[in-house]
């Protein structure tokens, strides 16, 4: 169906353009009658070339969608893509206490991968559930990825009980967001923790099982998020931490091909996982970052513009996906494809959001960053008594030109 409108555009942005071009010469002609005919015709050109550069974004990016739609309708008409078996295969995941690391453990389980899942507490929910649900191919750890002792005792452990055979996957999965609000008012510990989690303890992971994943010619997915590519307002600790970790795993990509090892990102959407949906969670880091703030750091924002951000921030966490299909399709994939991408984009929306990310001006992903994600109404408290000062001095101006013409 994409051919019978594709078409037609394009012969109407032909004629279009071939009718502008005739327009243009025949003002022109009439108005430099005296000039040589070369001046009309760059004359026309020079316009019409602008008239292009102005309509070039608008009909690449009809384009692109065109495009879009035909390799989706393929794909979802053709043969599913062949995958390899997991049969003999090994993986090591990080942070199955709860959300994308508990499912992918439970769901790799079932379909025959030898498991080695990481928890924080074996006595914990998460770790009891997990002891329950899986076989006998799942080996529980208790890591805490900012240690490297506990590293490097898992890294025994797993050897032990691999032999000879290499670990054929990594899945990066643990990490914390303990940040929300305003740069200047994130403390500084919450800058440090992000870092020490989201960054140098998957890196710690990564190098430490990177000989056994060379090994085995293997793969690592690392979850991510599109906060550390794109700048979310009231992320800046968090984002900047999974910028951190972007950089490296795009890097370790070059490096490690030479190797045979493939290394991919899963770029989720908006999932109710961890702490997200936990109230009290919530509470308390709004309590901590009211007692730690200055006084004159509250005076300026005030308290009022510091609870609304806590408040948008759990109400965007109770609208978050409960279903983690998505991702734990994308993990599946890139384990298991023969040749598996560069970047998943795991939930609907995150196409999309680095289209425009990528694609449009400034001004529009900017104003889509802030319309998508949180939405304040309050402005901070000294801009708002700025304001009112500059309203109060342009009505008595206006008052006192007033009494003048009087």
């Amino acid at each position: 169906m994409m051919d019978d409108y594709t078409l037609p555009f394009w012969i109407y942005l032909g004629v279009l353009t071939v009718f502008v071009v005739g327009v243009m010469k025949k003002i022109l002609a009439s108005h430099l009658s005296a000039a040589p005919p070369l001046v009309a015709w760059l004359g026309a050109t020079v316009l019409v070339e602008r008239l292009w550069a102005f309509c070039l974004p608008a009909v690449l990016l009809l384009a692109l969608l065109g495009l879009a739609c035909c390799l989706y309708s393929a794909a979802r008409t053709g043969p599913p893509p062949a995958t390899l078996t997991a049969h003999g295969k090994a993986v090591f995941i990080t942070g199955c206490d709860s959300g994308f690391g508990k499912a992918t453990a439970k769901h790799l389980d079932a379909m025959g991968f030898e498991v080695f899942a990481t928890v924080l507490d074996l006595s914990g929910d998460g770790a009891r559930e997990l002891q329950r649900t899986c076989s006998a191919r799942v080996t529980l750890l208790q890591v805490d990825i900012t240690q490297p002792q506990q590293v490097q005792q898992a890294l025994l452990d797993t050897k032990a009980k691999l032999g000879l055979k290499g670990l054929w996957g990594l899945v990066n999965n643990a990490g914390v967001c303990v940040n929300f609000g305003d740069a200047e008012l994130s403390l500084m510990s919450n800058f440090r923790g992000c870092m020490e989690v989201n960054f140098f303890g998957t890196l710690s992971i990564t190098k430490s099982f990177l000989p056994l994943l060379r090994q085995a010619k293997g793969r690592i997915v690392t979850i991510s998020s599109p906060a550390g590519d794109q700048p979310f307002p009231c992320l800046a600790a968090y984002g900047a931490s999974k910028a951190a970790l972007n950089l490296f795993i795009n890097t370790l990509r070059h490096e490690l091909e030479p190797w045979g090892v493939r290394v991919s990102t899963i770029l989720p959407s908006s999932y109710k996982t961890g702490q997200s949906s936990n109230h009290s969670y919530w509470e308390q880091q709004h309590k901590q970052l009211m007692q730690s703030l200055s006084p004159a750091l509250l005076e300026d924002y005030g308290e009022d513009y510091v609870t609304e951000t806590k408040e948008l921030f759990q109400d965007h966490a109770r609208q978050a996906n409960t279903d983690l299909s998505p991702v734990i399709d994308s993990i599946v994939q890139a384990l298991l494809a023969p040749q598996p991408q560069a970047r998943y984009f795991a939930g609907p929306g995150i196409g999309l959001m680095y289209f425009i990310h990528s694609y449009c001006p400034f001004s529009i992903s900017n104003r889509f960053l802030q319309k998508l994600f949180v939405k304040k109404t309050l402005m901070p408290r000294a801009l708002r008594k700025q304001s009112g000062f500059d309203l109060n001095l342009h009505n008595n101006n206006n008052n006192e030109e007033e009494e003048k013409l009087k």
